[in-house]
């Protein structure tokens, strides 16, 4: 192997792994000086010239000549004889130059030395991609699928530099096929095995979220309009509290756009996840009424050394405040950090629940069967007779008497 066969096997690593030349050819020079050392017990006078645009590699040794029989040390020195082999018209004095060839270190060493540079290149280039990607954690990236397996999907950046998103770091709609071009989030960049970098992205972190609303909105990418608070279930919705420091400008309509055109670009985004944008303030009970939207809240009861909240709202406004599967309820207390309570403010007698708010109590099966006979609601089911429940439905009697007294119990009228 050749000194240009040599550097041209390294060439690809500067290619493919985005190494530097000045550092490429740092390492170059530091394994043949070790190699020489190894040979002449010493570097001192040898001068190693790379030249990584043209896979070449010199190595000159320098000597002083000295008269015959003279010689101290031969690595410094040369008796005259031997330098007017070299150039007849040498004198002593002078200094010589003569080129080691790299096949004067013998096969065993050469091929030592290719070891040693891929060790040092692949150490390099570990490094450059954590110092890279620790910089641009919560920034976005894009890259494209290479493989996708049970547990995570593996990606390549514009350079090919491998990124990895966990399934839990997945938006539970997100689906994923070779090639397909992919934006997250850099969430950590982690060390696997001590040693080997692994960039982790996510597409479910809050800061994904935060990041596509700057991208789309420029009050906020310039400062005019701060994100406070961001709570999400991925895929499902997300309430976002903004707060605006110019009062010209209205911080929901700016990150909501003329007819939802910013924002509508970020919920196709996320998997078509709802997006509450609400605008914050440090009124307590105005935050929970807005984090509460759409339902209309009637009255409200604080208690600020517990954090909790009593929320009295009109019977048709609960199944609003809760939101499907309770996920509007529970949104709303992370984003206030309080904990609250609904309850329905009515003197109608009259009044009806939907049979879906009593999915905390209630199995959705045996719900699917009230509704399969027509029961929708709670006096709807109430209105008929045990026994009649029993015939039309797949139900057993106790189920039934526990489904009755369920229902009566939120009317405080037991059958």
């Amino acid at each position: 192997m050749n000194s240009t066969e040599l550097v041209n096997s390294f060439a690809e690593f500067k290619e493919f792994k985005n190494i530097d030349r000045p550092t490429l050819m740092r390492v170059l020079e530091d394994v043949f000086r070790t190699l020489l050392r190894k040979k002449y017990e010493s570097d001192d006078n040898f001068d190693i010239i790379v030249n990584t645009d043209k896979g070449d590699l010199e190595i000159w040794h320098r000597r002083i000549i000295v008269p015959d029989g003279e010689v101290e040390d031969p690595v410094k020195e040369i008796a005259l004889a031997e330098a007017v082999k070299i150039e007849p018209d040498f004198e002593v004095g002078e200094e010589t130059f003569e080129e080691i060839t790299i096949e004067s270190f013998g096969r065993r060493a050469i091929l030592a030395a290719r070891q040693t540079l891929v060790s040092r290149v692949l150490e390099l280039e570990k490094d450059e991609l954590y110092k890279k990607y620790s910089k641009r954690v919560g920034d976005i990236v894009t890259g494209e699928v290479y493989q996708v397996w049970k547990k995570e999907i593996l990606l390549l950046d514009d350079e090919g530099n491998e990124l990895v998103m966990p399934k839990k770091e997945q938006i539970p709609a997100d689906f994923f096929r070779k090639g397909d071009t992919v934006r997250a989030v850099v969430k950590a960049v982690e060390m696997k095995n001590a040693t080997t970098p692994q960039v982790i992205l996510s597409r479910t972190d809050n800061a994904f979220l935060a990041k596509l609303l700057e991208l789309e909105v420029p009050e906020i990418f310039d400062g005019l309009i701060t994100i406070r608070k961001i709570v999400r279930q991925p895929g499902e919705r997300a309430k976002v509290a903004v707060e605006s420091y110019d009062d010209r400008i209205d911080p929901v309509g700016a990150c909501v756009g003329m007819k939802g055109s910013r924002i509508h670009g970020i919920v196709r985004e996320l998997r078509n996840e709802n997006i509450d944008i609400i605008n914050w303030t440090n009124n307590i009970q105005l935050l929970i009424t807005r984090a509460l939207s759409p339902a209309k809240i009637t009255s409200m009861e604080l208690n600020q050394e517990t954090n909790k909240a009593s929320v009295y709202l009109a019977p048709d406004q609960v199944s609003l405040a809760i939101g499907k599967g309770g996920l509007n309820i529970k949104l709303a207390s992370r984003l206030t950090d309080y904990t609250i309570d609904v309850f329905r403010d009515s003197n109608d007698e009259n009044y009806d629940v939907d049979l879906e708010e009593f999915t905390d109590e209630i199995d959705a099966w045996i719900i699917d069967e009230l509704k399969a006979i027509g029961c929708d609601t709670a006096r709807s089911v109430l209105s008929l007779a045990p026994e009649e429940l029993v015939r039309r439905t797949d139900l057993e009697e106790e189920t039934v008497k526990e489904i009755l007294r369920i229902l009566s119990a939120e009317f405080d009228d037991e059958p």
